[in-house]
């Protein structure tokens, strides 16, 4: 995607665009518009034209090339440009389809405007990666090579002859994508069109954050020291600036100016350790002195590696020392230790999706656009397969099993950590019985500088879709209980049935009957009888959204449990429920009540 921190641009040519770009901005897709009037939107784009993350403009393709040709700076300057027409039927990246993230941006538009996104360049029309902009996808950062002329060899590449990647670090998933289909793995040594790693080199090359900078310093040492050390000791080792994933230091250093200074001009992390905890690490030099005046006998090795993991192995660079020169004042120590995973959860994302029912037609816009944005999908197989459609060849998808919903969101969210944007997707809404709640804990349970971005995005659940398909009756107080023992007693589950009895609530029955659990739903309703009349009708829905949906209207006292499986709900109505016309419904007011 495009670069959040500067602002997206909305533009529109004529009073057909307002609704378009209104609806843009309340999506959060664009930060300003300019209304339309062709002749006094030049000045306005001048002005804003560098400090834009993205333009979306409305209206035709020609006339917003006439209105950008004078701004163009070059590829690596200029902002995204989108085109989308004023029915919001198609979104054309016109400018910085890759690099600047025009393409994603354009499947985001068309996700949320249910249109279609018109990618001309070569990588999206052939389905293949776009080498020189897929590693921001994972959380890597860009490094140096001729990128031009990789796209360019990209785009003539021959199954006899594919390009050659080598991978040094960070998640391999990228590699079983389809649109990496063409490309050869190279190994250690050899040579290679793209690398993937910290070191610094020939050919093109992605970063990802693996590296870890343990500092020491002594007081009120001038920044200056600090910035020479770090990039000449970088720069000896071959180690890519773009490959630090933090500063890492004792926490009496938390308020050091010159360290906090450094890692704020290079965005860069800082993680404090105490002495206890840089003690436990054993560093091949360490200091009797240090260990005197800091309570440890490293701060810059110990620093370095208790944040990469902790093990000798892992250093990079021993102890360096960088001095004052003339004019400044104070000494430094620095010393580089290489993580087994990336870490950049500034730059990732964790995204709860729900997917509704299974019914395309029935995903919300947001879903739709979340997971145009997202790189990989995470979740059961059978939620993840009815989604398969709008999987673009570019986007990983891991499955987990019904019963390993912490092991999904584990790795959900390990990945957002490293920096990838991730949706981990649940049935119906992901805060009703999905992974919300459980995800929202673990990243809860995170120091908050580990934190990814976290967003909950509704989805229609399956109690909505199985009383629209009946007809209305939600109009009156509804309650929703889970048949399931496994994650909550029976006895609870009882107590629950007894008190929406009691409280005549409209009732929805989740996970009412399995081949293990085949004995609840009966007791259910035996239960629901002690306080409810025989005749309250109620629906059995099976299969919602899908092929195979089935919904049939019956009684409580008729109820065909043994038709009853996991993929069921079942709504029961209160003691004013009735069904008419083949519909069920509950009037809005209670007997007794009236209504104005």
């Amino acid at each position: 995607m495009t670069n959040r921190a500067k602002p997206v641009l909305g533009l529109g040519f004529a009073p057909a665009s307002e609704p378009i770009l209104c609806r843009l901005l309340e999506a959060g897709v664009v930060h300003e518009l300019h209304g339309h009037g062709a002749m006094a939107t030049p000045p306005w784009l001048q002005q804003r034209w560098e400090g834009a993350g993205a333009v979306v403009a409305v209206g035709a393709c020609g006339l917003v090339v006439r209105l950008i040709a004078p701004l163009l700076q070059g590829k690596e300057r200029d902002p995204a440009v989108v085109v989308v027409d004023p029915q919001g039927r198609f979104a054309v990246p016109l400018l910085g389809g890759h690099g600047a993230g025009a393409e994603r941006l354009a499947e985001a538009i068309a996700a949320l405007l249910g249109g279609q996104a018109v990618a001309t360049g070569s990588s999206a029309s052939s389905d293949r990666l776009a080498l020189d902009a897929f590693g921001k996808d994972w959380g890597w950062r860009r490094g140096g090579g001729n990128w031009s002329a990789l796209m360019a060899a990209s785009a003539r590449a021959e199954p006899e002859s594919p390009l050659r990647v080598r991978q040094e670090s960070g998640s391999g998933l990228w590699r079983d994508l389809e649109a990496a289909a063409g490309l050869a793995v190279a190994a250690a040594g050899e040579p290679a069109d793209l690398v993937i790693g910290p070191r610094r080199g020939e050919g093109c090359r992605w970063h990802p954050p693996t590296l870890w900078l343990g500092m020491g310093c002594e007081r009120n040492t001038d920044l200056g020291v600090l910035e020479r050390l770090v990039d000449r000791t970088l720069a000896t080792h071959d180690l890519a600036a773009e490959a630090v994933a933090g500063l890492a230091t004792i926490d009496r250093k938390g308020d050091e100016p010159a360290l906090l200074a450094l890692a704020r001009e290079r965005g860069w992390a800082v993680r404090l350790f105490s002495a206890t905890d840089l003690a436990a690490i054993p560093v091949p030099h360490p200091s009797a002195a240090v260990a005197r005046e800091m309570g440890t006998a490293s701060v810059a090795e110990a620093a370095a590696l208790r944040a990469a993991g902790g093990t000798q192995e892992q250093l990079r660079v021993a102890k360096t020392i960088g001095r004052a020169e003339a004019g400044e004042r104070g000494a430094a120590t620095l010393a580089i230790a290489e993580a087994a995973a990336p870490w950049a959860p500034a730059r990732g994302a964790l995204h709860l999706v729900g997917s509704g029912p299974g019914q395309l037609d029935l995903l919300s816009g947001d879903a739709r656009r979340t997971l145009a944005e997202t790189t990989v999908w995470v979740g059961y197989g059978l939620y993840l397969d009815l989604l398969e459609p709008l999987r673009r060849p570019d986007q990983a998808r891991r499955e987990g099993r019904l019963t390993e919903e912490r092991a999904r969101c584990a790795e959900a969210l390990d990945l957002a950590r490293q920096g990838a944007k991730v949706a981990l997707i649940s049935s119906g809404d992901s805060g009703i019985y999905g992974m919300a709640g459980l995800a929202l804990e673990l990243w809860l349970a995170l120091p908050e500088q580990e934190r990814p971005r976290f967003e909950v995005h509704p989805g229609l659940s399956a109690l909505q879709l199985a009383a629209a398909r009946v007809g209305a009756p939600l109009m009156h107080d509804f309650c929703t209980i889970s048949l399931s023992d496994r994650l909550t007693p029976w006895e609870v589950i009882e107590d629950r049935l007894r008190a929406a009895a009691a409280g005549d609530f409209v009732l929805a029955l989740y996970n009412p009957r399995s081949r293990g659990r085949d004995w609840q739903l009966e007791r259910a309703r035996q239960l629901l009888l002690e306080g409810r009349s025989g005749d309250t009708p109620l629906a059995i829905a099976r299969q919602l959204g899908r092929r195979e949906e089935r919904v049939d209207l019956h009684t409580l006292a008729t109820l065909p449990v043994q038709e009853v499986d996991m993929l069921t709900l079942v709504l029961i109505g209160n003691r004013s429920s009735y069904v008419r016309d083949g519909r069920m419904v509950t009037p809005r007011g209670y007997p007794g009540a009236e209504l104005a």
